[in-house]
């Protein structure tokens, strides 16, 4: 049997070569094999931190008597979503289609053409929980493409014809101070008052939402949720960062990965929001990141699982007993209390995950029993790291360590995102378009998708506003051209796939946020910010129409929507425009640290005057001193020189 996945860049699909099924990675030679045979093609989808993908794999596909009738009756396909998101857009959605939810592992049955007939997720190896067994599965499914052929394209045609009119145009219109109104009003019905959050368990981190309430000014829900999470089992309390999601509503009991995406984007919003425990967890985020998914080229690995010593958490939790052995009788019982580590345990077999409730009375004895916890925790099994660099992702974190890095004023924060973004440019754009993954600094083969072009292009622009060097304009620029060359569709949103790439069945496109912001709205976000650095009128005429297409989205589903109607408070906002030009002084400091507390904004700070950003063209200090100049819908004020002049400035 020939290994097709061991010169995979997915650690995802590198974790399954050695399995006994014939795996095959997507592409049209697995569809010609099926049709060669005249058996259907098995889809599974999953990623290399998804824990239920790791049973599901022990279960079945590292067994032999399962591996044998698979590669009897189906050709196996494997994908992983991380790289391929287009195909797990399409499929997924025939999944929610089919069964009414969706998840990983993603088990998906195809015809020939690509057509989906059957779909559904993890499958035990023998009946349990009211789920038949995987192999009962699949011997229906090969009696149904035998005997039953007939009804297998009737359902597959359908599915077909469902999966393409999902991607027709949908009309819209502008997003105005109402819709955001009425946005709060409806996330304000979806709160948790009692904990915190939005929705019931699991609760994920709502970043996206969050970063639309504190710029449509809304502290209550903001700082609650902020405050919570922070202080809950959902964060690493010992080394920074954040988990996927909370399995309960109280964010004690977190599904255990720990993903970029999230706490890129959790970043960004601690460092904005001011305070002392924003100001501590941005820092353990970075540390975070930095420490732990930093890649020697440069980027940052996708994820850290979620397992460990063959089982679930088992890196993070603790019992008392475990606490007085690392701190002794009287700092253990001590730290005991300060955590919520209890006899009885808040996760599983007397094991508790670590919580910070309340400040301890102790600092400096906390910190001291933080250190030695963490340095015990050291020797424990680490969770294993997908280490491939995911181009959108790493936009992200880039626009997250740019922001954290000027509003705390730790500039190896914005080395390090200058490192990342140099990385993208050299390895992830080949031949002028984005790729969507590489790992080792070699580049994968899978085209970049419409979040890929918007993450990017938006964390180069943030790399514009904290190093002031105008080639990040200029690559940002260059992305932005592909992007609306090759993603626009014909009602002013864009497809998530380029009009060259590989066809689907259908050409995905789904405007909602999901864990991360969606293609669209990080267009939106990138192309309105060019617009303001640079006065493109078509630039900023394109953010428009795309977000007038996800209107409709935003009144009705604001939680799947928030980073558009955090593009779009602030395009209504202007966005407004702070170029801050003068020599390196105290006053400088004062008037950059305001500008950038100004939520929404888009901020230049420079020496003196550039033409090559046109933002900065032309300005020049006030009576030798460092002046601001804010502008907003084609509007300049006057240049101001004082804090208390420019708070006046942005306050109009």
């Amino acid at each position: 049997m020939v290994n097709r996945l061991a010169t995979a860049t997915s650690p995802y699909l590198l974790q399954h070569a050695q399995n006994p099924v014939d795996w095959w990675e997507w592409g049209p030679e697995a569809f010609e094999e099926a049709r060669r045979r005249g058996v259907p093609v098995l889809l599974s989808v999953g990623y290399a931190a998804c824990h239920w993908c790791h049973v599901m794999a022990h279960e079945s596909f590292e067994d032999e008597a399962t591996a044998a009738y698979l590669n009897e009756h189906f050709v196996s396909v494997k994908v992983d979503r991380e790289e391929r998101p287009d195909v797990d857009a399409v499929y997924m959605q025939a999944t929610t289609s089919m069964t009414g939810h969706g998840g990983w592992p993603m088990t998906v049955v195809l015809d020939h053409e690509g057509s989906p007939f059957f779909a559904g997720t993890y499958f035990p190896d023998r009946p349990r929980h009211g789920q038949p067994a995987f192999r009962q599965v699949l011997e229906a499914l090969a009696d149904a493409w035998q005997n039953r052929s007939d009804e297998v394209r009737r359902v597959a045609a359908n599915l077909r014809e469902h999966l393409s009119s999902t991607s027709l145009a949908t009309a819209g219109a502008p997003i105005t101070r109402a819709v955001l109104d009425g946005a709060v009003r409806t996330l304000a019905l979806e709160y948790d008052a009692d904990a915190a959050g939005f929705g019931g368990a699991p609760k994920f981190p709502p970043s996206m939402v969050l970063e639309f309430l504190r710029r449509h000014g809304e502290r209550e829900m903001l700082g609650a949720t902020l405050e919570a999470m922070a202080r809950g089992g959902i964060h690493d309390q010992l080394g920074g960062g954040f988990a996927r999601y909370s399995v309960d509503t109280d964010w004690v009991v977190p599904h255990f990965e720990k993903m970029l995406y999230d706490n890129a984007l959790l970043l960004r919003v601690y460092a904005e929001w001011d305070t002392p425990v924003g100001v501590w967890a941005a820092e353990g985020i970075a540390d975070f990141l930095l420490g732990e998914l930093r890649t020697p080229e440069g980027g940052f690995a996708s994820a850290l699982d979620a397992d460990s010593e063959g089982a679930e958490g088992t890196y993070y939790v603790w019992t008392p007993a475990q606490l007085t052995e690392v701190l002794g009788p009287e700092d253990g019982p001590w730290a005991a209390r300060l955590l919520g580590v209890t006899d009885a345990g808040t996760f599983e077999h007397g094991t508790s995950t670590l919580q910070l409730r309340q400040d301890p009375d102790d600092l400096d004895r906390w910190f001291d029993c933080q250190r030695r916890l963490r340095e015990a925790r050291s020797h424990r099994e680490r969770p294993a790291r997908d280490d491939k660099v995911v181009a959108a992702w790493n936009g992200l974190a880039i626009s997250g360590l740019c922001r954290a890095g000027a509003l705390i004023g730790l500039p190896e924060y914005v080395a390090a995102a200058t490192a990342a973004g140099q990385l993208l440019w050299r390895v992830h754009l080949v031949d002028g378009r984005l790729r969507r993954v590489s790992r080792d600094g070699v580049v994968g083969a899978p085209a970049g998708v419409l979040e890929d072009n918007g993450c990017v292009a938006a964390g180069f622009l943030d790399l514009l506003q904290a190093t002031g060097d105008a080639v990040w304009l200029e690559r940002a620029g260059a992305i932005l051209e592909l992007a609306l060359t090759h993603f626009a569709a014909e009602d002013g949103g864009f497809f998530d796939t380029a009009d060259d790439a590989e066809a689907l069945v259908a050409r995905p496109r789904d405007p909602s946020d999901n864990a991360s912001p969606s293609g669209l709205a990080s267009m939106v976000h990138a192309l309105s910010t060019y617009a303001a650095l640079t006065g493109s009128g078509r630039h900023r005429d394109a953010a428009e129409a795309a977000l007038a297409s996800v209107a409709t989205l935003a009144e009705r589903a604001p939680r799947f929507a928030g980073w558009s109607l955090a593009a779009a408070e602030s395009m209504l906002d202007g966005p407004v425009e702070i170029a801050i030009v003068g020599d390196w002084s105290e006053q400088r400091d004062q008037l950059e640290a305001r500008a950038r507390r100004e939520p929404g904004a888009v901020v230049v700070v420079a020496d003196r005057a550039d033409e090559a950003i046109p933002l900065l063209a032309g300005r020049t200090p006030v009576d030798g001193r460092a002046a601001a100049y804010v502008c907003r819908h084609l509007v300049c004020e006057r240049p101001v020189s004082t804090v208390e002049e420019l708070d006046e400035a942005l306050s109009r």
